[in-house]
């Protein structure tokens, strides 16, 4: 009952959206703006449906309930109350999204009941000239934020970065955001629903009405700290799990592979979900022989026992991105029990 799992086509319309997911996905074409290709997700107001294997037609939730330790790891599953911590996206953003901020665990779960948001972008592509928020250029106070955003000038005292493919930004909960448009991206993200909106261009929404605005919560989220410098810089070798980030939320690597690549993060005891991002694979689970194949622009769940696995590329060479929770264990007991095997 326990396979790596795929789901069925979960996309979102937007304001902002565009038509580039449908054919990214190998999906018909749709009518509406789809910005947003929810792959793996466990937030109850839209929860992925199992599409392969026996459980095919089950909701993510209940299958998990039935296997938390299984399918979450059992570090996973204590730290986070049985509940998938990670929720991941593709996203197509024909025009700007609008200027957010999202709250860390402390003020979610004090002013909402729900789980913090940090997050993190890989660039799929990018028009020429395209470009993306993250973070302030200069220094301001609580009270100038709000002077900008009355005044319609918040853009101003942003850092504003112009991106490519394989560009990745990190976004603590905290930091201010927004895809520019004419950018196609993965998102990984803490498994919550919180977003603060400071700034959507005056634009109204789907349904004809200017969409809400949240200046105060966002002023009490922000922070305010200027970097030299918001983008990740990462290794980009071929057949290597290039480490990309290693976060208290999230562990993401990348891969782009030419042949078979195997793949043993069971030491992690966490799931793994894997997005193909270019190329075609195959995901084959070592220990039971279960095989899946991964069009790009499709993702998978692998269960945390079963993360012990090969990735086959179809057709000459595949890049994948792989999000897990950095479990390991660093005692001495820990690094024998690894060297031993032992499970």
């Amino acid at each position: 009952m326990i396979y790596p799992f795929r789901f069925e086509p979960n996309l979102h319309s937007v304001v902002w959206g565009g038509q580039r997911l449908t054919a990214y996905k190998g999906l018909p074409a749709s009518n509406e703006p789809i910005g947003e290709s929810w792959e793996v997700s466990a937030v109850p107001s839209s929860t992925s449906i199992v599409a392969n294997g026996q459980l095919a037609g089950r909701d993510l939730v209940s299958v998990i309930n039935e296997h938390p330790s299984e399918i979450l790891g059992r570090a996973v599953c204590e730290q986070y109350h049985g509940q998938l911590p990670l929720l991941v996206k593709f996203i197509d953003a024909q025009k700007d999204l609008s200027i957010q901020v999202h709250p860390n665990d402390a003020m979610a779960k004090r002013e909402h009941g729900k789980m913090g948001k940090s997050e993190m972008w890989y660039i799929l592509d990018a028009q020429p000239d395209s470009f993306l928020y993250a973070g302030f250029n200069k220094q301001i106070t609580p009270e100038e934020y709000k002077a900008h955003i009355k005044n319609n000038t918040i853009t101003e005292v942003l850092a504003k970065h112009t991106v490519k493919p394989g560009d990745v930004f990190y976004l603590p909960a905290g930091r201010v955001h927004a895809i520019g448009a004419g950018i196609l991206l993965a998102e990984v993200q803490q498994s919550s629903d919180v977003t603060y909106r400071i700034y959507d261009y005056n634009r109204p929404g789907l349904d004809g009405k200017p969409r809400e605005l949240h200046t105060e919560l966002a002023a009490k989220a922000l922070d305010f700290t200027v970097l030299d410098d918001y983008r990740t810089d990462y290794p980009d070798k071929i057949n290597r799990a290039n480490l990309v980030i290693d976060s208290p939320y999230f562990t993401i690597r990348v891969t782009e592979s030419t042949g078979p690549f195997h793949r043993n993060l069971l030491k992690y005891d966490s799931f793994v979900i894997c997005m193909c991002m270019e190329g075609d694979c195959r995901i084959r689970v070592r220990e039971t022989g279960d095989t899946i194949d991964l069009p790009h622009g499709n993702s998978t769940l692998i269960p945390a026992v079963m993360a012990d696995y090969d990735i086959i590329p179809i057709g000459g060479k595949s890049k994948t991105l792989e999000a897990f929770i950095n479990n390991l264990d660093r005692t001495l007991a820990g690094k024998v029990t690894r060297f031993l095997h032992i499970r």
